[in-house]
């Protein structure tokens, strides 16, 4: 008959095991905090630097959550001053995350108060709704794209810190440039992808952009009723005929919006591919950034082409 371990043997083995789980269990956690947060190794996205600036780079979600705010701007007509604005006030209110807590009732990404008449939680945690709120209370403000960035978002948010938006003016201003399609190609991502979530396909791509920038982005093409020109996993954006936004024929400017706006929400959309005016965005070369590519077509150099994941 074997001898039984003795009590202290038995209590050191507990924890032992004990302790290898914990030290487990820790590792999944930073992991998980590394991918969520933009950690070393994480996937993001970058905004290249400007005129002597630092290269500005943020998460996945804070570019799907910037792009849209952009969107909406650009399917109201408002200038890049009040996508700068309005990105400043997200980044500090909720750091880009549409977050579902905050100061008293607060929530989502400029963190606005159900209490206060801005919405039902349900509505404010809509990126799409939230940013239109806060531009429809900017667009109240006599010459906001004049006045300083602190005092334009304080009339909007009426914050118990002011001065706090002036901190996040630069990099804002930077992350306008890149989403407006002004610096065209400045932002980039590397490949993400949402742990079990379901592949995407170009009836979602569609939705979303129209949804975002408004139906005119995709017109209707020879009478058919289409939105665009795109089948299967394929979406093609006519960039000439985008809608109004386009200031003085520029058609160019618009193009990277949309390409840019694109690789902002390839995690989310499961993009595959975004090709425009001869450079090609892949998500198996991310990390490459936009590459020269020989365009098919000349038609194809003037159009939006994005390919999902099949």
């Amino acid at each position: 008959m074997s001898a039984q371990p003795s009590a202290p043997v038995r209590r050191s083995r507990r924890w032992r095991i004990t302790a290898a789980v914990s030290v487990l269990i820790g590792l999944a956690v930073y992991l998980v905090v590394q991918y969520v947060t933009g950690g070393p190794g994480a996937p993001s996205c970058t905004v290249r630097a400007e005129g002597g600036a630092e290269a500005y780079e943020l998460s996945p979600e804070q570019a799907a959550n910037a792009a849209t705010i952009s969107a909406v701007a650009s399917s109201r007509g408002l200038p890049e001053r009040a996508v700068t604005i309005a990105l400043a006030t997200a980044m500090q209110e909720s750091g880009l995350r549409n977050i579902d807590f905050g100061d008293r009732d607060s929530v989502g990404l400029f963190q606005q108060r159900p209490s206060q008449d801005w919405g039902t939680v349900e509505k404010i945690m809509d990126p799409v709704y939230s940013a239109g709120e806060f531009y429809r209370h900017l667009a109240n403000v006599p010459g906001y794209s004049r006045l300083p960035l602190t005092v334009a978002a304080q009339k909007v948010q009426h914050s118990g810190y002011p001065q706090a938006y002036a901190k996040h003016e630069a990099n804002a201003a930077q992350l306008t440039g890149a989403l407006t399609g002004r610096d065209q190609g400045a932002m980039t991502c590397t490949e993400s992808r949402p742990v079990g979530s379901g592949g995407a396909d170009a009836a979602k791509v569609r939705e979303k952009l129209v949804r975002e920038f408004g139906p005119q982005v995709l017109p209707r093409a020879g009478g058919s009723g289409g939105r665009s020109a795109g089948d299967g996993r394929g979406v093609t954006i006519p960039v000439k005929a985008a809608g109004p936004v386009v200031a003085a024929g520029d058609a160019s400017r618009r193009g990277w919006e949309l390409a840019t706006w694109a690789v902002a929400h390839s995690a989310e959309l499961h993009i595959e591919q975004i090709s425009y005016a001869g450079r090609t965005w892949t998500a198996a070369d991310s990390g490459k950034g936009w590459q020269q590519k020989p365009a098919a077509s000349a038609a194809a150099g003037r159009d939006v082409r994005i390919i999902t994941e099949q």
